[in-house]
This record gives C-alpha cells, sequence and structure tokens, in this order.
C-alpha cells in the first residue's frame, strides 16, 4: 500500500470522530474497525497512527469541548454543524494537547479540511473560534 499523507492521515482521524455523533459509544470499537475494513490498501503504520491519534482525542473530548464552549460564545459546541464541530474538536486537540502539531499548522489543516467537507461559511467559522483558542 501506499504511504499516506499527514493531511490524508488528518481527514482520516476527522471521518472517525464524525462517527461518535451518530453512534453510542459502545458502539464505536465496531465501526472504528469497519471504517478501517473499508480500506483495501492502508498500510498497518498508518491505521496505527490514524486510530492511536483518534484514541487520544476521544480520551480528552471533555477537556476539548469545555475548551470550545468556554470560547465561543452563543454559539456552544450543541449548537454547531457536525462537520465544523469535529474538525474544530481535531484542531483543539492539536493545539492544545499534541506537542508535535504548530498551532498555526493546526488551523491552517483544519480551514483546510472545512473547505472539503464543510459549508460555505465553515472555513471563517472554524478558523474563528480557534483563533480564539489560540
Amino acid at each position: 500500500g501506499y504511504q499516506m499523507t499527514r493531511r490524508q492521515q488528518r481527514e482520516n482521524v476527522f471521518k472517525l470522530l464524525f462517527r461518535i455523533e451518530f453512534n453510542d459509544s459502545n458502539e464505536m470499537p465496531d465501526q472504528v474497525q469497519l471504517f478501517f475494513e473499508d480500506f483495501e490498501k492502508l498500510q498497518k503504520k498508518d491505521k496505527d497512527e490514524i486510530e492511536a491519534k483518534y484514541d487520544k482525542i476521544v480520551a480528552k473530548l471533555e477537556d476539548i469541548d469545555a475548551i470550545i464552549n468556554e470560547v465561543s460564545t452563543g454559539w456552544k459546541t450543541s449548537r454547531m454543524s457536525k462537520v465544523d464541530l469535529t474538525i474544530i474538536r481535531l484542531a483543539v486537540y492539536e493545539i492544545k494537547f499534541d506537542e508535535d502539531v504548530p498551532a498555526s499548522v493546526a488551523i491552517n489543516e483544519a480551514v483546510e479540511i472545512s473547505k472539503v467537507f464543510g459549508g460555505d461559511d465553515s472555513p471563517s467559522f472554524v478558523n474563528g473560534i480557534l483563533a480564539k483558542v489560540v
């Protein structure tokens, strides 16, 4: 199989995290398995990195949502689009808890992912919230 780029890895972490919004937490291990079964040629290294990052974010989800709710006046996590929320969660994890990712890169990547998966307003919304987090 081919080696994924960082962005492809990130997009797959995003897709996994997105499933949290539609499944009970006890269903998520099965969802993770199903997710990876869709990849025919996924390298073990990529799978391991995606899954490890997903697990770390899930473990910190309450902290992450608390940070988001602190900065997003009037736009609590419960009111955000599920796509925007998921992108913001991923970036907040990177900004606050991932030493390897500079904040500017985390924000830039989040905005790029929001252009692909979000609505017209997603890039500016995501950027605005993350700027406050930083």
